[in-house]
């Protein structure tokens, strides 16, 4: 009961935010509603570009679709909430609204990730397997990678909020982070977060890292087997069909890893730009990363457009 009682005692949490200064509110309001727009505005276009253009049902753009569609629920889980407080005087969200926000960010940032993954094994297949690609990247197969990678986050979030839960928040519940986060959250607590820190120590950090050198084993395979093509242009066009998906990868890894590969106690207020860039900016520029460095991509945009005006 004691217990409880203390648990209880932080009903809501204060979020900061990017700045306590009055007169940045209104322009913070414009800029990140303007990202907000345009980032529905990208991943929705791609999203129709790839579904109405019949050259664009490969296993490719059917992955770049879905991480489209992440990313829109992705932002909008953040930048909402963002929005209201930009104009509230007071910033604040529930225990039970901040838990529900992080666990959707955890599991959707994890979507992501995993995405990433099964697009990089793509591009694998394509270039180093060309003959059998067909048969390895099946319908059948690529529902079931994105299935797989749709579900597995939601245990990873389960576990870190289930852990969140059992800690004692009674002291301050101001939050220097623009959203609800695991390790500002952990400050805050005045019971121990040994297990926390364990746990983002082992299992968050397999999670975190595991995706990102399958990554890394995919581009070794694949650029060994691009410097074996005899052509330069064979060469050109087996980096081109790699080159945006490796400039995703290199911006929401190198964000995340700024974040999460770093003891709690360094863990500053600096770090709410790292943590926009894969939050917020990396879901706005996937979009326009892939579209200009895809002509199946811009034609098919350009068809859809067309089609529209007639």
């Amino acid at each position: 009961m004691e217990r409880l009682n203390q648990t209880s005692s932080v009903s809501e949490f204060i979020l900061l935010g990017l700045s306590s200064r009055p007169q940045d509110q209104k322009p913070l309001f414009i800029l990140f509603l303007i990202i907000y727009l345009v980032t529905i505005t990208g991943n929705v276009l791609t999203i129709l570009a790839i579904r109405s253009d019949p050259h664009l049902h490969i296993p490719m753009y059917f992955f770049l679709s879905v991480l489209s569609f992440t990313d829109i629920w992705y932002t909008t889980t953040i930048v909402p909430k963002m929005l209201v407080d930009f104009l509230s005087e007071k910033k604040t969200i529930s225990y039970a609204g901040c838990l529900t926000q992080m666990y959707f960010i955890y599991v959707l940032a994890n979507i992501d990730s995993f995405l990433l993954v099964v697009m990089a094994f793509d591009r694998y297949v394509a270039i180093c397997d060309p003959f059998h690609y067909v048969t390895i990247m099946s319908h059948h197969r690529c529902v079931l990678l994105v299935a797989i990678s749709c579900s597995l986050p939601h245990l990873h979030s389960l576990l870190h909020i289930f852990l969140l839960n059992q800690l004692i928040f009674c002291n301050s519940n101001v939050v220097h982070h623009f959203l609800c986060d695991i390790n500002p959250l952990l400050k805050l607590s005045c019971s121990s977060i040994f297990v926390n820190d364990l746990t983002i120590k082992t299992e968050g950090l397999v999670v975190l890292v595991t995706p990102f050198l399958c990554i890394v084993f995919s581009y070794v395979r694949i650029f060994i087997s691009v410097l074996r093509i005899p052509s330069a242009a064979g060469k050109r066009k087996a980096f081109s069909t790699c080159g945006s998906h490796l400039t995703v990868v290199i911006l929401f890894y190198g964000s995340i890893f700024y974040v999460y590969l770093q003891p709690l106690s360094r863990y500053t207020v600096q770090d709410q730009v790292a943590t926009i860039v894969y939050t917020v900016l990396s879901s706005m520029l996937n979009p326009f990363i892939y579209s200009l460095r895809n002509k199946d991509l811009k034609r098919g945009l350009g068809k859809m457009m067309a089609r529209r005006k007639s």
